[in-house]
């Protein structure tokens, strides 16, 4: 027994969650780890990476007094992954002191800085934030560092974060242990294994088949999307806990409106939604509020439920590489527990069939959605709801323009409500033009001034002009006659308004001054 070799307060832990005998891969990874040794160990989803490392990382504490340096650096690709971790170690740990946080993304800084002044023995955090944590924060140090875990090391290299674990690398002591859990070792993870480790042993487990006992798998042809919902709805009916895996994040938010919209307890899960509202999703699915939690795959690997009985691929994945398909399945069958995966394919899938076989090393037969006993194409009604990744901008410019739009509506049911005549600028602008004209009738009807502008004349200097102009065209015998408001003075050049004044030179200024001395 791999188990006895443990602290008797870690078994005693294991004998409480269940824990009878070791995975293939815990029984071949755990001694080798209590020796000290550096390890790369590849493994199928569901088969107990986890505690492989955690088990071996809790009892190298136990052997240790408690202090507030961190000893144990965990790092992982996902937020769900790193949740699922924290949790198994505070199973298997249960009857020991030490102290354990996580550093995320999507969470606040404030609680994880106090947490990190308290300290910890365990820090379990994804490569994004803890390099925050590290470029802005004096409260961390990893100087004390004794074992490195880089869980999902594939999901890492894939998602961009092998730089970042490169860089925290160099900041950790020299003398530290260094393990690293993923499914597959391709070549570009080789050069990351060949710079991190030193002399690791490998133990790989990559090259068992899925056990056809435990996951049943099975492909059904459709012709197009609405083929797909039909089968689904028909799928549904018989299914207990299903995770449905989407390739796009609006394709799983549509999903679950429309399953919701049926009559099914539905929910979303993907990158663009709150980590607070992840977590809360993930709960009401392992506690059974939700059935059917519709994700992309962001949710492939860190959700460990066990009562997860089929998994659905409604979209098949369209990376490159075909490994997400055994994380996907991975959900359903775990703790040595029978499940289902149902695959979905459009006729344009066929080359990522042939890959998936050629991955998993197996032939599926396709079967066709007439064989599940649909026969009809089953209408879905098409919902349209709020996208919850709107920008808070975007909300407050529709607000406002909501709140526009009822003002003016309001001015208008006023408007028409009162026929008495509104006091805007205009209308008291024509009123005070007819005033004027009246004042000014004494050139006659050939001589009156007419404002083209709704504007009093005083506030419109061309319009002024031009009706001066116009006045001091009058012949000389009504010149006498005129209003003082309209004559020229003495000049008998008409005024020009638009002439500027230009500017006397010294010798005039001075010529001037001496005329009125």
């Amino acid at each position: 027994m791999v188990f006895t070799v443990l602290n008797q307060k870690i078994n005693k832990a294991l004998t409480l969650c269940g824990y009878q005998s070791p995975t293939p891969i815990q029984a071949k990874a755990i001694p080798i780890i209590l020796e000290g040794k550096d390890v790369v160990a590849c493994s199928q989803t569901g088969s107990g990476k986890t505690a492989a490392f955690v088990l071996p990382a809790l009892h190298r504490l136990s052997l240790q007094q408690a202090s507030k340096h961190t000893k144990i650096l965990i790092l992982t690709p996902t937020r769900e992954l790193a949740n699922q971790i924290m949790q198994a170690a505070r199973q298997y740990g249960k009857f020991l002191k030490f102290n354990i946080i996580s550093l995320v993304g999507g969470m606040p800084y404030g609680p994880q800085n106090k947490d990190l002044e308290r300290g910890a023995e365990i820090i379990i955090a994804t490569p994004g934030r803890l390099m925050d944590h590290i470029n802005n924060s004096r409260n961390i140090n990893l100087s004390y560092l004794e074992m490195l875990i880089l869980d999902e090391a594939d999901r890492m290299l894939d998602m961009g974060f092998i730089d970042d674990v490169n860089y925290i690398a160099k900041l950790l002591p020299n003398n530290r242990q260094t393990l690293l859990f993923s499914a597959t070792v391709d070549k570009s993870l080789a050069k990351v294994v060949h710079h991190l480790l030193k002399n690791p042993i490998r133990v790989d487990m990559s090259n068992e088949k899925i056990s056809v006992p435990q996951i049943k798998q099975e492909f059904y042809k459709t012709d197009t999307i609405q083929h797909k919902m039909s089968l689904l709805t028909h799928l549904l009916k018989n299914i207990y806990k299903a995770i449905i895996f989407t390739a796009t994040k609006v394709s799983a938010d549509k999903l679950a409106v429309q399953l919701s919209a049926v009559g099914y307890k539905a929910a979303a899960l993907h990158g663009d939604l709150r980590q607070n509202i992840r977590n809360r999703r993930i709960d009401e699915f392992r506690r059974g509020k939700v059935q059917f939690l519709v994700a992309t795959d962001v949710a492939a690997r860190g959700i460990d439920i066990n009562d997860v009985t089929h998994v659905i691929n409604f979209d098949l994945p369209r990376s490159q590489s075909t490994e997400d398909y055994v994380h996907r399945i991975g959900r359903t069958g775990r703790a040595g527990k029978t499940g289902m995966a149902i695959s979905f394919m459009l006729p344009a899938d066929k080359k990522i069939l042939m890959n998936i076989e050629r991955f998993t090393k197996q032939r599926f037969q396709v079967l066709h959605m007439k064989t599940a006993g649909v026969t009809e194409i089953i209408p879905i009604p098409q919902i349209k709801e709020k996208d919850p990744r709107i920008s808070f901008k975007e909300k407050k410019k529709k607000s406002y323009s909501n709140k526009n739009d009822t003002k003016i509506s309001n001015k208008n049911n006023r408007n028409n409500k009162n026929s008495k005549p509104s006091r805007n600028s205009s209308s008291r602008n024509s009123q005070n033009i007819s005033k004027y004209e009246n004042k000014n009738n004494k050139y006659g009807d050939k001589n009156k001034t007419e404002f083209k502008s709704t504007r009093h004349p005083k506030s419109n200097v061309k319009s002024f002009k031009n009706d001066y102009q116009s006045a001091n065209k009058t012949s000389k015998k009504d010149k006498s006659k005129q209003s003082p408001r309209f004559s020229a003075s003495k000049t008998k050049k008409p005024l020009d308004f638009a002439k500027k004044r230009t500017k006397k030179t010294a010798g005039e200024r001075s010529q001037r001054a001496h005329a009125y001395s």
